[in-house]
This record gives structure tokens, C-alpha cells and sequence, in this order.
């Protein structure tokens, strides 16, 4: 697929993405780790989580129903097959959007076998009625399953064996406080530091036979916006330009000359990212100017600027978001190698004000 030169690739296709797509999600399969001790990273949640299936073992017991909550990418789903693989117990993958209807739910629940795992990603995109239903088999291990309509309609109840529950949510705060209080674990993924990632990368490296130094593997974990899922699809990307452009050994170098091609700079941004920040710089003066202006000037949506796009800038202080409009932070300036309005003389190119006579 081929874009223009000033047209962002689709959110979904961009390297930077959060999201696994296609072939990445055969690729993640064979980079997860496959126990808590493989895990890098999310020190306090692995920690609390190996207490929680090592009391449940010895109990003998199911353990508590768990809930993951962070941004894409950042392990959920590998610490769910990871609690499986602790409790010795078979998993049974759907998500949210997946079951509309109480009924799609309670076919998944009366299915399910003694002490299994349920992985219910982007749990709070799940349908009402069944969240309903959820309460009770989370609770009392029942489900009442209605038969017939109107006066005439009874419930039977359907008992189900002993089940773990693990929901996976990027945005906890949309799940109804009932549904919360029923996990008996939850645990929230924190982005990765530097150090974690090159962790990371030199794990996935050995996994994927690639020889990389530890210059090289620092260069990529600084642009991987500290998401591990981020950081291997730019080791592969890497990998290849090493491949094909040099002899297969990453360094420092050789992964910033890839990332470039790629278009991945220092801090992680990529070209929609950065069209974003020079479209509030170099045509709004840094600021304040609205989401829909904005998203007309740089040629995207308003949904994917605010919400593909924004996230990122934010987190990394180089947008504010303010009452007025979007704002350009000092460190936008720099990054982009541009002079603050401010610091520039009135009427000069970037000053943000006119000259005389509006010149």
C-alpha cells in the first residue's frame, strides 16, 4: 500500500501502534514468556499475582478473579496465559464486543470446565444484559437462564463449576462498580522504563536469533514509547534493514539509520505524530487552537487525532490539552528545533505576532 507524502498512514497500520494486527499477533505468540520468572517488568503486579496463584495452589483452590486494566500492549493478555500456565489450567479466550447478548455468555459459562481460565478482553465493551449475568456467575458460580417470554417466562438455574475470570480493559474506569467489586485481584500495567525494554528486546533478540549490542538495544527501547509490544515490532523492523543494509549485527547505528527509514524518531513519534506537533507550531503558533482545526490542518479525522495521536503527546509533554485548545509545550519547541513565539522578534517568521501594517 502506497500513501502520499503528506498523508499519515491508517492508525492501525502504523508501526508505532499499540494494537497487535495480522502478523503480529503470530509473532507475540512466540515471543510471550511462558511463566511469571520469564515476565520483564511490572514488578509490583507480578509480584502480587505470583502470592495470589501460589496461596490458590496450595489451597487447592481456584484462584480469585483477576483484573488487568493499562494501554495496549503492555502484557495483559501474556499474563493472562501466564496464569494458566501457573494454576495448570486449560484458557478460554473471547472478548467483550464478542458477546452481545446474556445468552452468548451464559453458552461460554456453562462450557467452561472446573478450575478453567476465562479471558474476557476489553471487558468493558461487554453488553449490558450479560455484565448482569457476569455478577452472579462471578459471585455464586450460577447463571439463570431464562426460558420463554412474557408472563410466562421462567428462570432455571445452571450451576457452573469453580472458574477464574480474567478481564482484561484498557479503560477501567468505564466498568460498572459492581463488576469491579467482584474481582477479588486487580492490577494495573504501568508503561515500561528504558531499562525494562532493552530487557525486552535482548529477550525477543535471543528468540529471534538476532545478535544486537547493548547500544543497539538501548536505541530502540528509547523510541518504543514504553510499550513492549511496540519495542518488538521495531527490533523486527530493524532486524531487517540489518539484514539487507548491513551485516545482521544491530547497533546503535544501524537501529537509528533503520528507525529512520521508518520514520521513528528519538522520542518515538512518527510521522503523524510529528505532522500534529508542526501543524500547532509552524500554523498555529503553538496555540491555543481547536481539536476540529487542528485535525483539518494536518488532513485526518478528529477521532484520530485526539485519540491515536494525542495520547502519546501528551504523555510525553509535548501537548497540553486546556479549555481554550490544544497548546504546544516548551518541549515541543526544542524537540522540533524551532523558537517559542516568545523568544522570537515581533513580525519575524514564527513569532506568532504580525509586523506592522499586518505584514
Amino acid at each position: 500500500m502506497n500513501w502520499d507524502d503528506d498523508t499519515a498512514p491508517p492508525a492501525d497500520e502504523r508501526i508505532v501502534a499499540a494494537a497487535a494486527e495480522g502478523d503480529d499477533q503470530a509473532v507475540e505468540a512466540a515471543l510471550r514468556p511462558k511463566d511469571l520468572s520469564e515476565f520483564v517488568g511490572q514488578e509490583k503486579v507480578r509480584q502480587q499475582l505470583d502470592l495470589v496463584l501460589k496461596a490458590a495452589r496450595q489451597r487447592g483452590a481456584t484462584a480469585d478473579h483477576v483484573l488487568l486494566s493499562g494501554a495496549p500492549g503492555l502484557g495483559k493478555t501474556t499474563l493472562s496465559m501466564i496464569i494458566a500456565a501457573e494454576m495448570n489450567a486449560p484458557i478460554r479466550i473471547t472478548s467483550g464486543p464478542a458477546i452481545q447478548h446474556a445468552g452468548d455468555l451464559a453458552a461460554i459459562l456453562s462450557s467452561l470446565q472446573e478450575g478453567e481460565i476465562l479471558f474476557l478482553d476489553e471487558i468493558h465493551r461487554m453488553s449490558r444484559p450479560a455484565e448482569e449475568m457476569l455478577y452472579m456467575a462471578m459471585e455464586d458460580f450460577r447463571v439463570d437462564v431464562i426460558v420463554g417470554k412474557g408472563p410466562g417466562a421462567t428462570a432455571i438455574p445452571l450451576e457452573l463449576p469453580p472458574f477464574t475470570l480474567v478481564g482484561a480493559t484498557t479503560r477501567a474506569g468505564l466498568l460498572p462498580p459492581p463488576l469491579r467489586d467482584r474481582f477479588g485481584f486487580t492490577g494495573h500495567m504501568e508503561f515500561y522504563d528504558p531499562a525494562e525494554l532493552e530487557r525486552v528486546i535482548h529477550r525477543s533478540a535471543g528468540l529471534l536469533d538476532v545478535e544486537i549490542d547493548t547500544a543497539g538495544a538501548a536505541e530502540i527501547a528509547g523510541r518504543s514509547r514504553g510499550t513492549p509490544r511496540i519495542a518488538n515490532r521495531l527490533l523486527r523492523r530493524v532486524r531487517d534493514y540489518a539484514q539487507v543494509r548491513a551485516d545482521g549485527v544491530i547497533n546503535r547505528e544501524i537501529a537509528a539509520a533503520a528507525l529512520g527509514v521508518y520514520e521513528v524518531d528519538s522520542r518515538g513519534l512518527d510521522r503523524l505524530d510529528r505532522a500534529v506537533l508542526e501543524a500547532l507550531l509552524k500554523l498555529f503558533g503553538g496555540g491555543p487552537v481547536g481539536l476540529s482545526t487542528l485535525a483539518v490542518a494536518v488532513g485526518e479525522e478528529r477521532e484520530t487525532v485526539e485519540e491515536v495521536a494525542e495520547p502519546f503527546l501528551v504523555r510525553e509533554g509535548l501537548l497540553a490539552r486546556t479549555p481554550r485548545g490544544r497548546v504546544a509545550t516548551p518541549a515541543a519547541w526544542s524537540h522540533l528545533g524551532l523558537v517559542p513565539p516568545q523568544a522570537a522578534a515581533p513580525g519575524t517568521p514564527g513569532s506568532g505576532q504580525q509586523g506592522l501594517f499586518g505584514a
